[in-house]
């Protein structure tokens, strides 16, 4: 099993296929192994790495909540890339690793061939309802067991369209969440999900971004709808696709869509081929009827 001491913590990682550096930094409730169906597809073609956070076994746990921030994941991103020899990555992330993968690409935009945020901007809206939410969980994570916490969690309303769809993968989504660590989770939903910024205080930052950057959401992924609106409207380098009928666990719930996105996105980069709008003058151009 790899691991890298990062930043002074054991993390765990796994490197799967050669070609093109394709990193992937996983959501709150799964960890490396929630990316097995993008593994199955991409590791063919690329360097695919996996990794769990800090808070996430086997990584290590600290108990400290000093030990976990937004910055602390991006800077143990960077440190593993120069782990690995890697100098430039593409980079995707789901929710938490949406963020993650946003802020990396913010803070180290030279080390990134493209972005890929997904289902990222929970807590941007409705920040009191979102504050209420957090404290409950990190209650139940300190009263109840982890499967009893993963019984909770699984069914929240954005994560019931994979249910509906494909039972057996959302069983085996809820397992795997009953396997982490209540206090790797608590520390990491107090210090990293309720004190990182929210999407519409970077406006600035997202505009200046030159990484080529693909947004995905599911269209019932309600919190993260408007985020990836307005990541969308300021990035100028970004798209954005909308898997329809389509909850937050987008890469498990339709991983053909999902992948199929991806391909498309990286062939484009890869090629050339990826856009940064407004570079070519629309002052003759008729609008349309």
């Amino acid at each position: 099993m790899p691991t890298a001491q990062i930043n002074g913590v054991s993390i765990h990682y796994e490197v799967t296929g050669t070609g093109p550096p394709l990193v992937f930094s996983h959501e709150f409730a799964g960890d490396s192994r929630s990316w097995k169906p993008q593994i199955d597809a991409f590791s063919s073609d690329y360097q695919c790495v996996t990794w769990n956070y800090r808070g996430f076994p086997p990584s290590e746990v600290p108990e400290d909540r000093g030990s976990y921030s937004q910055d602390i994941l991006v800077e143990d991103l960077r440190a593993l890339l120069d782990h690995l020899e890697i100098e430039r990555a593409h980079v995707v992330g789901l929710s938490m690793g949406g963020s993650v993968t946003l802020h990396f690409a913010l803070a180290y935009p030279e080390r990134c061939l493209s972005a890929v945020v997904a289902g990222a901007g929970t807590g941007s809206v409705d920040r009191p309802q979102f504050e209420a939410d957090v404290a409950r969980i990190v209650e139940l994570l300190s009263t109840r067991t982890m499967p009893e916490f993963a019984e909770i969690y699984a069914y929240a309303p954005t994560r019931t369209p994979f249910l509906e769809k494909d039972p057996r993968g959302w069983e085996l989504f809820r397992e795997q969440l009953a396997e982490h660590s209540a206090v790797g989770s608590a520390n990491m939903m107090q210090e990293v999900q309720l004190k990182r910024p929210t999407i519409f205080s970077l406006e600035e930052q997202l505009t200046s971004l030159t990484v080529p950057t693909m947004i995905i959401i599911g269209d019932e992924d309600e919190p993260c709808v408007e985020p990836a609106i307005f990541m969308r409207r300021k990035i100028p380098t970004s798209g954005l696709i909308v898997l329809p009928q389509s909850g937050h666990t987008i890469n498990l719930e339709e991983p053909a869509m999902f992948n199929q996105a991806i391909e498309m996105f990286l062939t484009m980069v890869n090629e050339g081929r990826w856009r940064t709008r407004g570079t070519v003058s629309t002052s003759m151009m008729p609008s349309g009827e």
